[in-house]
């Protein structure tokens, strides 16, 4: 197994500020992870219910279940579940939900787990360890639809000519095949300052685990569970996540929208379900030195109003 190397949290203190935990408080943390935002948040006295799809993630947690003695609860389930799985406890309300998206540095730290081209390993990227592999997709695929979720979900320009040149090496079975046709088809250089597979590899990720389709059923779960005053503090890892959450919070609080007094018996958009949305949140340049990671990483948090979640309402 490939060393994993420590993992450390993102924007840790920023969010901590956003959200205020206190004894007594029901805080869900969407992304478990390695359980750095859960710590802080347990160690601040409030009560957690963490979620993570990845089995490791939950087998690793159970030594900090047993720590905190009864004010944690792991669950094995996508976190756009949490609604619905805290409903089977009796849980109706939570006092803040936290989500850190994407992939943890556990995952990518692992080559055996396929996420990343720094350590060969097997093309897998599942973060739930079951369906489809980054390898069957890739190796299956008509051309057209890979050449799609390159574009789409790595912003890759040049989709087509890297979807023509994966179809054309299948089968492929390794992160490290997978690198070097990329590589070959966008003419890397060693001295290049961004790898060209980085793009690829991100798309084939997002596709295979449903990330945007996860993130927006998430946060539609979050607005239904969380009472008011609540807290929904997110972090994005690039600009597809950012673009969604940033979306999510400018509809959910009512910017932009107006009524023309004009306009005679024009319906009025739903009561605002959040409020006092911060705006993008970057890290410091101290913290960025200490975890290189932290670089591309967004915060941005709102408080939930008495409105009905439009989820709810509709």
């Amino acid at each position: 197994m490939t060393p994993i190397a420590p993992h450390i949290p993102v924007l840790l203190d920023e969010v901590i500020a956003a959200i205020a935990p206190r004894p007594g408080m029901t805080i869900v943390d969407a992304t478990f992870g390695a359980g750095g935002y859960t710590a802080a948040l347990l160690d601040a006295g409030a009560n957690v219910h963490a979620f993570d799809r990845d089995p490791d993630a939950i087998a690793a947690g159970q030594a900090m279940v047993a720590r905190y003695e009864g004010r944690l609860a792991l669950h094995p389930a996508r976190f756009s579940a949490m609604r619905a799985e805290l409903a089977t406890l009796g849980i109706a309300q939570v006092d803040a939900v936290v989500m850190d998206i994407g992939v943890s540095s556990m995952q990518l730290d692992q080559g055996e787990r396929g996420f990343a081209f720094m350590h060969n390993g097997p093309l897998d990227m599942r973060m739930s360890q079951d369906g489809e592999s980054a390898a069957d997709f890739l190796n299956t695929a008509d051309e057209e639809v890979i050449a799609n979720v390159l574009y789409r979900y790595g912003e890759e320009r040049q989709s087509r000519r890297v979807a023509r040149a994966i179809v054309a090496a299948r089968p492929l079975v390794t992160t490290g095949e997978l690198a070097r046709v990329v590589r070959r088809a966008l003419g890397y250089k060693p001295h290049d300052k961004k790898d060209p597979a980085t793009r690829t590899f991100q798309a084939v990720r997002i596709h295979v685990n449903d990330e945007l389709g996860e993130l927006e059923a998430g946060l539609a779960a979050a607005e239904a569970l969380l009472g008011e005053g609540g807290v929904l503090a997110v972090v994005s890892f690039h600009s597809l996540e950012d673009r969604i959450v940033k979306q999510f919070l400018r509809t959910a609080s009512g910017a932009g929208r107006s009524v023309s007094r004009h306009l005679p018996g024009e319906i009025p958009g739903p009561p605002p379900t959040f409020a006092a949305v911060s705006k993008g949140i970057r890290p410091t340049d101290a913290e960025i030195d200490r975890n290189p990671r932290a670089r591309s990483s967004t915060l941005r948090h709102a408080t939930r109003t008495g409105a009905p979640a439009r989820s709810l309402a509709a």
